[in-house]
């Protein structure tokens, strides 16, 4: 996790006065800020200056307020009391900690929200892991159900007639991707246009799976994490998560033309 504080107080208004509006205007708005469009508060400034002051101040505090909360969901009370007189006693010239003091304890900050960060990850992906395992277990009882021998489950919702690509080819599809709670986290229906990418550049699940699948058919697949991302979280998909695929198999072509979809590449090895 990236570091809470790396800068003192007043170095940090600085930053984010230059660059954190940036940032901020690709994000959604927090819901504590909601109301701001019909409570917004009448100020006017003699001059720009003041203006652009006032803009640090808001600014600031909308990253403190982030900050803050983000501790606060792991169980780190951090009290907006005590961040607010740390900024007034150090304006007013007679900070509580000096430097080396400031330092070390927002790197203890740093190094408890991560243990706890790390915790909670670990205690996300058991629960993923354990509730793969259940809806596999269902899965596989439903009445057409098949499994390979590397754990991989498939039903054939339309059959078909085509030809059947091999580890090396290049296919065209489209699919629904979904977690087993039913959240879609991607679709090249939603896109409105198939996907080409070639078989052995995608997760281990597409690669098996799809070679079962003739031309014109569409399967169902479900995919335990070992041929999906195992530990491996994306932004979209939690570490140890089953994945559930609806794809239909559009073309096959026997020559590499394409680069495999960002979502469903292999994944990186993991370091640590």
């Amino acid at each position: 996790m990236k570091s809470i504080f790396k800068v003192s107080l007043l170095a940090a208004t600085v930053v984010l006065a230059v660059g954190c509006q940036k940032e901020e205007s690709s994000k959604a708005a927090p819901a504590t800020q909601a109301p701001a469009a019909t409570e917004q508060a009448k100020v006017h400034f003699k001059s720009d200056d003041d203006k652009a002051a006032y803009a640090i101040g808001v600014s600031f505090a909308n990253y403190l307020s982030e900050s803050i909360e983000k501790p606060n969901e792991l169980g780190i009370k951090l009290s907006k009391d005590e961040v607010l007189k740390g900024i007034e006693d150090t304006f007013a010239g007679k900070a509580g900690l000096n430097q080396d003091e400031t330092r070390q304890a927002l790197e203890s900050l740093d190094q408890r929200v991560a243990t706890k960060m790390k915790a909670k990850e670990a205690e996300q992906a058991a629960a993923a892991q354990k509730a793969g395992e259940e809806f596999r277990a269902k899965f596989a009882k439903e009445d057409g159900v098949k499994e390979t021998k590397s754990g991989l489950l498939y039903k054939v919702i339309t059959p078909g007639k085509g030809e059947k690509p091999s580890a090396t080819d290049v296919v065209e599809v489209n699919y629904t991707g979904k977690l087993i709670d039913g959240t879609k986290f991607d679709s090249s229906y939603d896109r409105g246009k198939p996907a080409t990418f070639p078989l052995d550049r995608v997760i281990p699940g597409w690669t098996e799976g799809l070679q079962l699948m003739p031309v014109g058919s569409k399967f169902e697949f479900v995919i335990p994490p070992k041929l999906a991302y195992g530990d491996h979280a994306t932004p979209t998909i939690p570490a140890n998560s089953t994945l559930v695929f609806d794809v239909e198999l559009i073309k096959v072509e026997h020559a590499k033309k394409a680069e495999a979809p960002h979502a469903h590449a292999k994944p990186a090895p993991k370091t640590k």
